[in-house]
């Protein structure tokens, strides 16, 4: 045992990876439905292994910190700079009035409560979800004018006070907002989803090498026999009124397979193929004739494509408009992705710049769709290193500059330029998808794992003081992070609902992207069985993360001064 504690000791990169391997199984521990998650798993694994007294140097967790902020800057940006325009302004003033509500919340619990700088931002950083405020709060108290002795204990506290307030705040509010928001509202959340009639996206696995056996759409071959297809052209054909979107692919002519040219006649006896969504083939097939057994005729080319949206002409467009566009011939949307947020798919939502669609159609259809949408996302695992590095450099920059506001400096600290330019970099990704592309896998290592390591670092400095911290405030850190939690949102709801008129799902959705409360946003809409509050969830995520991540050096001013 002494050899492995000095094998810690003098390689503390032992001890981080030790701290991650804890922490993730402590985070996937489930206590009935409930799990402490591998954020807080990470923390407790380092307090844990941090009473052997590990010392690991400070750029390590910077750089870590920095690859997270970052990370989470690209994925929000584009729907970020969509809050500038018009028809975003109420999910903005939403956001802006729950976090102004978050900071002001934290700051008159500590004073009342006499809390020291470093209780106060671990308040703040626990009780809304928000682990940034941890390193920007932190980094902020380092520039204090204090012995270092001091300010070593104030940054120790900060992960005291967010275990505590962060179990509480973040349980509360996935129970909160699903099950007390839709009654401060005057609502049933499962019928005022089900009048919006939503259509659902999801698989039933996220799991490698599992997929739904729902398949939205088909290739079936049919006899022709029935009127209106006998002796009609191909044009003629598509041109006829309709109540959904089908192509034929091929045709099989006299034993023969031709393309469908505009100008072909479909005579009675010919096998098309046709594609439409799986509830037409179902429902309407038998109109054309019966279905029949075709493999070769059904050994068609068809391509699922990822692309990104960058037309500027056709941001903001319904997905019946577009659907009517020549160029959406034969193409169909199997998915619509949002800052990685997968999106309902129905006739009247709305597209935006940097939105991902999945393509599916014949090659040359999708090809053709694709040029007019934007660029073609196709999978690669290679990490554009040079747009990442280059901006955490040019972020940090403009983080150490300044600025003097009623006589009290204030400042973005490196890390919170980081994440500002991650905003900026993740638009220009979006605008101009020819350089930049961080893959998913990659940005799990930055996002997730960049994170847990810089929380597990935190927990092994804190180690050594967190038991006393604990003892100290924890008690009174219990009722005052389940107030601070659902006083904002409170605030939120009834301000979102009976001020701005907005709809009670999108508020929702609004409050749980303020809030950066993935989870919350799950709970809600596994409650109303919809996807339609993500649709209010983007743009308030976006502007809440740097909200809430500016307020860290705010609050230690404030409580400084």
């Amino acid at each position: 045992m002494g050899f492995v504690v000095d094998a810690l000791r003098g390689n503390p990169e032992l001890a981080v990876f030790l701290t991650i391997a804890l922490g993730f199984l402590i985070g996937r521990l489930k206590f009935g439905s409930f799990s402490l998650g591998i954020v807080v798993g990470c923390l407790l694994a380092g307090v844990l292994i941090g009473q052997l007294d590990i010392k690991v140097p400070a750029a390590v967790k910077a750089v870590f910190f920095d690859l997270f902020l970052f990370t989470t800057g690209y994925k929000v940006g584009p729907q970020f700079f969509r809050a500038l325009k018009r028809d975003a302004i109420p999910q903005v003033a939403l956001t802006v009035v729950l976090c102004v509500a978050c900071l002001l919340t934290a700051l008159g619990f500590a004073k009342i409560l006499n809390y020291d700088i470093g209780t106060a931002a671990g308040l703040l950083a626990g009780a809304f979800s928000e682990s940034t405020v941890i390193g920007t709060a932190g980094e902020a108290i380092q520039r204090l004018d204090l012995p270092q002795s001091e300010r070593t204990a104030l940054i120790n506290n900060i992960p005291v006070a967010y275990a505590v307030t962060y179990l509480i705040g973040t349980a509360s509010l996935v129970w909160f907002l699903p099950k007390i928001g839709p009654r401060l509202m005057g609502i049933d959340l499962k019928e005022t989803a089900a009048r919006a009639a939503a259509q659902s996206t999801g698989s039933v696995s996220e799991v490698e090498g599992v997929v739904s056996a729902a398949r939205l759409f088909d290739v079936r071959t049919y006899r022709v026999a029935n009127e209106p297809f006998v002796g009609r052209t191909v044009a003629e054909i598509e041109a006829l009124p309709r109540e959904a979107r089908a192509y034929l692919l091929r045709v099989r002519s006299g034993g023969v397979v031709r393309e469908p040219e505009a100008g072909l006649v479909i005579r009675a006896g010919d096998i098309v193929a046709v594609m439409a969504r799986q509830e037409v083939h179902a429902q309407r097939g038998d109109l054309i004739g019966p279905e029949v057994s075709d493999p070769g005729l059904l050994d068609i080319p068809i391509e699922s494509l990822d692309v990104v949206l960058t037309n500027r002409a056709l941001d903001g467009r319904t997905l019946t408009a577009l659907a009517g566009e020549e160029f959406a011939r034969g193409v169909f949307l199997s998915r619509l992705m949002r800052s990685g947020l997968a999106m309902p798919i129905q006739p009247e939502s709305r597209v935006n710049r940097g939105d991902v669609l999945s393509l599916i159609g014949r090659v040359s259809a999708v090809e053709r769709a694709a040029a007019e949408l934007g660029y073609p996302d196709r999978r690669t695992s290679a990490t554009d290193m040079v747009f990442v590095g280059l901006g955490i450099f040019l972020g940090g920059l403009v983080g150490l500059l300044s600025v003097v506001v009623a006589g009290i400096p204030l400042t973005l600290t490196a890390s919170g330029g980081a994440l500002i330019m991650g905003l900026v970099f993740g638009w220009l990704r979006s605008a101009y998808p020819y350089f930049g592309r961080i893959p998913e896998p990659a940005i799990w290592i930055f996002d997730t794992l960049g994170l847990c390591v810089f929380i597990g670092i935190v927990g092994l400095g804190a180690g050594p003081s967190f038991i006393s911290g604990l003892k100290e405030t924890g008690l009174s850190l219990i009722g005052v992070g389940l107030v601070a939690a659902l006083l904002p949102h409170t605030l939120g709801i009834l301000f979102g609902r009976y001020i701005l008129k907005m709809d009670p799902l999108i508020v929702l959705g609004a409050c749980a992207g303020a809030g950066t409360i993935t989870a919350a946003l799950r709970a809600i809409q596994d409650e109303a069985q919809s996807s339609i509050p993500a649709l209010g969830y983007t743009v308030p995520y976006a502007i809440g993360n740097i909200l809430l991540t500016a307020w860290g050096p705010i609050l230690v001013a404030l409580m400084a001064g």
